[in-house]
């Protein structure tokens, strides 16, 4: 579903503040894969996944998903290929729209815009039915606006926004960093459920070691934009956190909100 070769990336090359992000790195995604990638600050990790997004464009290196080069085409022409749900609740859903508003942009991104915009009938239905797996309460308030949400009920929407039409790739960047450790872990369960029903190869950028180790079928640690580990099944299932960390102060990457997470 992805592969990545050989990509590099350096921000203000040539000053003192040069710094090569991204390190001649290859990465394949098999269909179905759910990737944890962890690492420590300034690892690469963010820049990886932003890469896969074209936030910004590669140095060198190609990037091509579901078998379609992308590793030139602006952020914006990815966006039918992608899902992504960022790490600030603010920032995945448009607050002064309501909730069934913000489930019609989801819903009809990439297709060609008309002057027509009501939400039809059978639409409402739908977002209703899609709502309910959510179990928050959300498909009795679907004419609320969305800036009167918690950030948990934001996230958990923004999720389903991203998931809604089923794309080749979803990215998530720390998406649980923001919320309270209760909310992280519905919005992560939620996470497993949308990504098993449509069956989605996942790319889950995290800091915290014990849900890189819980969540996914692969796990990926980055250091100095570069991957040192790449493991998944049975090896992936017999790892500890102590194991990580081990890992993690061999390469001298060990920080705080790893270690409060």
């Amino acid at each position: 579903m992805l592969e990545i070769k050989n990509i590099s990336k350096t921000f203000n090359p040539n000053s003192i503040n040069e710094k090569r992000a991204l390190d001649n790195l290859s990465l394949t995604l098999n269909d179905g894969d759910f990737v944890t990638v962890i690492g420590g600050n300034g690892a690469g990790k963010s820049t990886l996944l932003n890469a896969i997004a074209g936030t910004w464009l590669v140095d060198s290196g190609s990037i091509v998903l579901d078998g379609e080069d992308v590793t030139n085409l602006a952020e914006h022409q990815r966006a039918k290929f992608l899902g992504r749900v960022f790490q600030d609740p603010m920032m995945g859903t448009a607050a002064n729209m309501q909730i069934e508003e913000n489930l019609a942009l989801a819903n009809r991104r990439g297709n060609k815009r008309g002057l027509a915009w009501q939400i039809t009938p059978g639409e409402k239905e739908y977002y209703l039915e899609m709502l309910k797996l959510l179990n928050l309460g959300l498909e009795n308030r679907m004419t609320t606006k969305v800036g009167l949400l918690s950030g948990g009920q934001r996230q958990a929407l923004t999720l389903l926004m991203a998931t809604l039409k089923e794309p080749k790739l979803l990215l998530l960047d720390e998406h649980t960093a923001a919320l309270d450790p209760k909310t992280a872990k519905i919005v992560l369960d939620l996470t497993v459920e949308l990504v098993k029903k449509s069956n989605l190869t996942t790319f889950m950028v995290t800091h915290n070691m014990r849900d890189a180790l819980n969540y996914g079928n692969r796990l990926i640690m980055m250091n100095e934009g570069k991957i040192i580990l790449d493991v998944s099944g049975k090896e992936k299932e017999k790892l500890t956190i102590n194991d990580l960390l081990e890992l993690f102060n061999k390469n001298g990457e060990l920080n705080d909100s790893m270690i409060l997470s």
